[in-house]
């Protein structure tokens, strides 16, 4: 499989002074078209508001950095939902969801949301259309001032007025006093997941810690049909060698850290080793096996997987596939002593996914 499958950061689609838009492309990133994925990353200044937009494309929003307010209208809803949204949020959007983000205007810290999702059903592969409600490229700048005075019962004269209020495109810096709905907990139900305070799925001591979302704790990521998890692990930890076992491709971004990547594919061929840090996002393909060590940092990723409940198999640790396999198999297939298949299979007992430094 000859994709380019290094490691991109995003470029910035558009903004202003109330933040901006980043959005990863096939064209920096060729397996985004291959595995039909797309990926942005919006970033909210003080005062910041993300104007009301749907998208071709269901979603996970993953809030990065700070915290804010999240406004959301799902299909045939008559109310939105509003909700206190911070860092370690996952929301699952799915298709047709009207969604609007704002950070408060004595916020310290920029408002940052990774979204990625599923493009299949998009305009372009590997990258979503946003369809912005209002602002100069909304919707409704482009019916004529009869259709949409019909569609609000507005005057002709009201109409124009209404849809060229907004100048700006996107994302606006809300003014001195300009208030917006407060959240609600009620709203929060159902509706988000914190990773960084949710119950564990995989705890190891000094190796790493996961916690996975899917139908169970968050359902609509049914809908969304993505699973996800968030992966912290220690400095110089491994994470597994390991590949989804359910023909799923595993898209990566790098929360916060650093460490080394080393992907295999077909033929036994290593078709990706690099360094990532913090901002990179890489895609690994399809049945591909991809592993991972950090540095003395540690190192922090959020991953989605294209399936809603995402199976893997493990290549090391106590739960991988060659604990699993007969003793004589083992010993047939490296074609090695039985000294050494029980060496090898002595090791790892205790280990799971994760494993400290010695």
């Amino acid at each position: 499989m000859a994709v380019d499958l290094t490691p991109r950061q995003p470029r910035k689609a558009y903004g202003g002074e109330g933040g901006a838009y980043y959005e990863w492309t096939p064209a920096d990133l060729p397996m985004l078209g291959v595995a039909n994925i797309g990926a942005a990353k919006l970033s909210l200044a003080a005062g910041g508001l993300s104007l009301p937009s749907y998208s071709d494309s269901a979603k996970v929003a993953y809030v990065l950095q700070g915290n804010g307010t999240c406004g959301v209208v799902l299909p045939e809803a008559t109310k939105e939902k509003v909700l206190a949204v911070k860092e370690g949020d996952t929301l699952a959007l799915p298709f047709g969801v009207v969604t609007w983000w704002h950070n408060a205007p004595d916020a310290t810290t920029e408002l940052v949301v990774l979204f990625l999702g599923d493009t299949s059903k998009g305009h372009k592969a590997g990258q979503f259309t946003n369809f912005q409600l209002t602002g100069a490229n909304g919707i409704f700048t482009g019916f004529s001032t009869e259709f949409v005075g019909r569609a609000w019962d507005l005057s002709q004269e009201d109409a124009a007025k209404l849809v060229s209020s907004q100048p700006a495109s996107g994302i606006v810096k809300l003014g001195a006093g300009q208030k917006l709905p407060a959240p609600s907990a009620q709203d929060r139900e159902g509706m988000a997941l914190n990773c960084l305070e949710a119950p564990l799925d995989v705890d190891i001591k000094n190796g790493g810690r996961v916690v996975v979302l899917n139908t169970q704790n968050l359902p609509l990521v049914k809908e969304v049909g993505l699973g996800a998890d968030l992966v912290r692990i220690d400095g110089h930890s491994m994470c597994s060698p390991g590949f989804s076992c359910d023909s799923a491709y595993q898209v990566t971004y790098i929360i916060r850290g650093s460490g080394r990547v080393q992907v295999v594919g077909t033929d036994g061929k290593r078709v990706l080793e690099t360094q990532v840090e913090g901002g990179y996002l890489f895609i690994v393909p399809r049945f591909f096996v991809v592993s991972k060590i950090a540095d003395a940092s540690g190192l922090q990723w959020f991953s989605i997987i294209t399936t809603p409940n995402p199976i893997f198999s493990h290549l090391a640790g106590r739960t991988s596939v060659w604990k699993a396999i007969s003793p004589e198999v083992l010993q047939a297939s490296f074609n090695t002593t039985p000294e050494m298949e029980k060496l090898f299979r002595s090791k790892r007992l205790d280990s799971e996914i994760f494993f400290a430094p010695n």
